[in-house]
């Protein structure tokens, strides 16, 4: 049976919005009708659907599609009813399948690559199975960062700290992590306004000291901003605001505009109490190095990115020092 990307019980999740073609659908993590007002550079990476899933419940005992090929892709991942089954490298590959499922109904759940572009033409499933759509009653967390959110590096979509996160505290992950682009753009910030969610975390600044696209007199007053335009449709709900991890050159050298990291975990933690003192008690500041710290450096092969075992225990530690605090959770 070949179902059409836009099928009726196919629920994209973690998307911001679908570009349809006459050949191909396309997952993209910024409003595709509204690209002309974000910078090129974020849509290079917000093109990359870093955990977004294509759900269905069906007793299938395959899943195959159509994807046009791509030569810098990751890996395309299977869980079904959670479990994970097995991860596909997509690299040069125009069709994928998965085969062997176990035949009774179960939530299936495709984990796009957290780094590439996918274009999907058609799935395929058991011509005699049942396809049924998947309601999503989770709480949905929106979570905003650079490459360190977007995870490169991790070992399979399922293993980037987001997903990690996300799939043992029972959350609907939106992911927005944008390798290099994590600038606090207003567009970016409007955008998450207009998202449903339950929690929000914000990881900010390496992006920021790395291109030094915002000085010591424009930080604080970006963040706080970003935030005031996100309360204006989510008043009341948890928001966590992230200084940056561990990152050995940066600790004690500044960047162009005299921010070295030590100055931008201040800064973001003095937003963060502002706004509490505004009246905000639903804004909370999380140390990085609470969540990847010095002790973990061996876990940084270029001194700034996490390797799959760094993804693997930053997802453990933002569980421990901001999920289990912050979020409720299921």
């Amino acid at each position: 049976m070949h179902i059409k990307p836009n099928h009726r019980s196919l629920s994209w999740q973690g998307v911001i919005s679908l570009q349809e073609t006459a050949a191909w659908t396309m997952p993209w993590r910024t409003p595709h009708a509204e690209h002309v007002l974000f910078p090129e550079p974020l849509l290079e990476r917000s093109a990359m659907p870093a955990g977004v899933r294509i759900s269905f419940s069906s007793d299938t005992t395959r899943v195959a599609g159509s994807i046009v090929p791509q030569n810098d892709v990751g890996k395309l991942e299977l869980c079904c009813d959670g479990e994970r089954i097995d991860a596909i490298d997509l690299a040069d590959k125009d069709t994928f399948a998965f085969e062997e499922l176990a035949s009774e109904m179960k939530l299936i759940e495709l984990w796009l690559p957290q780094y590439g572009i996918f274009q999907l033409r058609n799935l395929e499933i058991d011509d005699s199975a049942t396809l049924e759509p998947f309601t999503d009653e989770r709480p949905r967390w929106i979570t905003y960062g650079s490459s360190i959110t977007q995870c490169r590096l991790a070992a399979s979509p399922t293993q980037t700290w987001p997903a990690i996160v996300a799939r043992e505290r029972g959350f609907n992950l939106t992911c927005l992590g944008y390798g290099g682009q994590c600038h606090l753009d207003a567009m970016v910030a409007r955008m998450i306004r207009d998202r449903e969610a339950d929690y929000i975390s914000m990881c900010l600044g390496i992006n920021i000291q790395g291109a030094a696209s915002l000085g010591p007199r424009a930080f604080r007053p970006a963040i706080i901003g970003a935030v005031q335009i996100i309360r204006e449709k989510h008043p009341d709900i948890p928001l966590v605001l992230m200084s940056p991890i561990y990152s050995p050159p940066r600790e004690e050298k500044p960047n162009a505009v005299g921010f070295h990291l030590p100055g931008m975990r201040e800064e973001v933690q003095a937003a963060a109490a502002a706004l509490q003192a505004h009246g905000d008690k639903q804004v909370h500041y999380v140390n990085g190095l609470d969540v990847f710290g010095a002790d973990l450096a061996h876990l940084l092969p270029d001194d700034l990115h996490p390797d799959a075992d760094g993804y693997r225990a930053m997802g453990q530690n933002f569980i421990a020092e901001v999920a289990n605090k912050f979020f409720l959770g299921t």
